[in-house]
């Protein structure tokens, strides 16, 4: 399997910059990655607090301790808050997931068409006869 595809795959199927590390791209690697933990950091964060406020409105006995008005609720708050960080918290970490998978598979296409010069352009002038 080609490095390209493998970087690829690792950064889509595993976390944004992991298919960095495999190319050797660390700086590249550490910085979606860093970003895309500060999302989700932000993202389990802001839902651990209305847990907690929900839970607390439980305790209280101010919500019944039933099943459906608890997701009714969880869902209801979950809508409601859309505050500003957890929107851009959502989109920064798709499109660090979105750009890991795109420069992964780029800069692993370099490293195959380094490593490998008459297969990648064999590789090519194949697909293009192919089309």
């Amino acid at each position: 399997m080609r490095k390209s595809l493998k970087a690829a795959l690792l950064s889509a199927l595993v976390f944004p910059g992991s298919g960095h590390f495999l190319l050797r791209k660390h700086l590249r690697g550490l910085l979606l990655a860093g970003v895309s933990i500060a999302c989700l950091y932000a993202l389990v964060s802001a839902a651990v607090e209305i847990a907690q406020q929900i839970s607390d409105e439980i305790l209280s006995g101010q919500i019944p301790l039933d099943a459906a008005r608890i997701a009714e609720e969880v869902s209801m708050r979950s809508a409601a808050d859309g505050s500003l960080l957890v929107s851009v918290s959502t989109y920064l970490l798709l499109a660090c997931w979105l750009i890991g998978i795109v420069d992964s598979w780029l800069a692993g296409r370099l490293q195959d068409r380094r490593d490998n010069p008459g297969d990648a352009d064999d590789r090519d002038r194949q697909s293009k006869m192919g089309e």
